[in-house]
C-alpha cells in the first residue's frame, strides 16, 4: 500500500526561536586577543605565526636540520599512540599535577631551551617565564638566550627558572657563567650534550639567517611585509647573548667557542663537582648514554635530538623512551624533548615512561602570535588537551597513565 505524502505544519519564526541560534559575540577590539581566540589547537598558533613573523624567522623556529626527517618522525611517532581507554570511573574531576625534580608542577611540562628568543618576539624570554610561572611548570633559560640569568631572575623572581649550559672549552669562562647563575638564584643546570658542531639547518642558510647573518634580498623583501615585528625589533634593546656580554669576539667565534668537539664524559663529571644543585643531561639518544650520565651523578636527563635540528637521522624520542625507562627510570627522572605539540603529546610521553616533556617550538609559536599573550594561550590549548585526554582515557591523575599508552 501506497502511504500518502506527509504533511508538516509550518509557522511564521519568531525572534525567541531564532534569537538562540545566533552566535554573535561580543567584539574584541585588540587585534592580538582576536588573532588568539581563532587559536584553538598549538597548530593553529604556528599559522598565526607564520603571519605575524618574517619567513626567516619563522623558519628559524619551525625547520629543522637537512631533510627534517628526523622531526617528522618524531612527530609521526606521536601520531601512532594509542590510550587505552577505561569506562565508568569518575573523571568529573581529573588532577594534571605532579613533581619535577622534587618541585611541584601544574603539569609535567618544561619549557624548553631556545636561542635568540627576543628575535622571535620582541617580549622574549621574560614573557615566556612569566607565562610558565603562572601555569605552575619550569622555564629554562638559554646561554644563547637574549636576556641573562640575572635579569630573568629580577623579573620573575617567583618562578620556577632553570639555566641551560653549554660547557666550553674555556673552563674558566665556563666557571664565571655558573657563578653568575649562582649568584641570580638558580639551582637547576640543564646541560646541553648533543651540540659537538652545529647541525646543518638549510632552512636559514637559505634565508640568510646564518650566523653571523647574511640577508639578501629576499629576506630583507619578506621583513618588509612585517613592519609591527620591525618597529618592535627596531624600538627596543639590540638583540644580543645577555649571557655572554663580556666576550670580545664574533659570534662566529663564540659559537665555535660554545660547541666543544672534544667534549667527554670527565667534563661531566667536571660539572657535578662545580655545581651543586640539580643537574639535567640534554641531548641522550641511547640507552648506554642514558646509563653513563646517571652513573656521572645527572639528578634528571631528557631524551632528544635536539628537536631534529643536530643529527638528522637521529633516533626518534618517543619510541627510545621506554628502554631508557626501563634501564635508569628508577634512579633518575627522565623528560622527553622533539615532536610534542599537544597535551595529548605530553600524556603519551608520561603514559610510555617519561616524568615530563621539555617544549620548545610549541611556545615559540605562541610567542610570534601574540607575545606573552601568545604563551598563555598555548599553555591553556595544551592543559584543556590533556584534561579531555584524562576524562576520555578514564585517569583521574597523570601516574594512572603509565601502562595505558602503546604505539599502534
Amino acid at each position: 500500500m501506497t502511504l500518502p505524502p506527509r504533511r508538516i505544519a509550518r509557522r511564521v519564526p519568531t525572534w525567541g526561536a531564532v534569537a538562540p541560534l545566533l552566535g554573535f559575540r561580543r567584539p574584541m577590539w585588540n587585534r592580538v586577543d582576536r588573532r588568539l581566540a581563532q587559536a584553538l589547537s598549538v597548530k593553529d598558533l604556528a599559522r598565526i605565526a607564520r603571519r605575524t613573523t618574517p619567513r626567516s624567522v619563522f623558519d628559524y623556529v619551525h625547520g629543522a636540520a637537512e631533510e627534517e626527517l628526523g622531526i617528522g618522525r618524531a612527530r609521526r611517532a606521536f601520531a601512532q599512540v594509542e590510550f587505552e581507554p577505561r569506562v565508568l570511573h569518575d573523571v568529573a574531576e581529573v588532577d594534571t599535577s605532579t613533581t619535577i625534580l622534587g618541585r611541584p608542577a601544574s603539569f609535567p611540562l618544561i619549557m624548553a631551551p631556545t636561542g635568540f628568543t627576543r628575535m622571535m618576539h620582541h617580549e622574549g624570554e621574560i614573557a615566556v617565564a612569566r607565562a610558565a610561572a603562572r601555569a605552575g611548570v619550569p622555564y629554562t633559560l638559554s646561554t644563547m638566550g637574549t636576556t641573562s640569568p640575572a635579569e630573568l631572575k629580577s623579573a620573575v623572581p617567583a618562578g620556577a627558572n632553570w639555566f641551560q649550559l653549554y660547557l666550553w672549552k674555556d673552563r674558566d669562562g665556563t666557571r664565571r657563567l655558573i657563578d653568575d647563575v649562582r649568584r641570580a638564584g638558580y639551582d637547576t643546570l640543564v646541560l646541553t650534550v648533543d651540540t659537538p658542531v652545529a647541525g646543518n639547518r638549510l632552512r636559514d642558510a637559505r634565508n640568510g639567517l646564518t650566523i653571523p647573518p647574511t640577508l639578501n634580498l629576499k629576506t630583507m623583501w619578506d621583513m618588509v611585509w612585517h613592519p609591527t615585528w620591525w618597529f618592535n625589533v627596531l624600538t627596543t634593546d639590540p638583540i644580543e647573548f645577555a649571557s655572554l656580554r663580556s666576550f670580545d669576539g664574533t659570534v662566529a667565534e663564540l659559537v665555535a667557542k660554545m660547541f666543544d668537539p672534544s667534549l667527554r664524559l670527565e667534563d661531566l663529571a667536571w660539572l657535578r663537582e662545580e655545581w651543586s644543585g640539580k643537574l639535567v643531561v640534554k641531548g641522550v639518544q641511547s640507552v648506554a648514554d642514558a646509563k653513563r650520565v646517571v652513573d656521572a651523578g645527572a639528578d634528571a636527563l631528557v631524551v632528544s635530538n635536539h628537536g631534529g635540528r643536530q643529527l638528522d637521522r637521529a633516533p626518534t624520542p618517543l619510541r627510545l623512551l621506554p628502554e631508557v625507562a626501563s634501564a635508569v627510570g628508577d634512579r633518575t627522572e627522565i623528560f622527553l624533548d622533539t615532536g610534542i605539540l599537544s597535551g595529548a603529546d605530553v600524556l603519551a610521553a608520561v603514559g610510555m615512561g617519561a616524568d615530563a616533556c621539555m617544549v620548545g617550538r610549541a611556545y615559540l609559536y605562541g610567542l610570534m602570535a601574540g607575545g606573552e599573550r601568545g604563551v598563555d594561550r598555548m599553555l591553556q590549548i595544551m592543559r584543556a588537551e590533556a584534561v579531555r585526554t584524562m576524562q576520555l582515557t578514564g585517569v583521574s591523575t597523570v601516574a594512572e597513565l603509565r601502562g595505558r599508552v602503546r604505539l599502534g
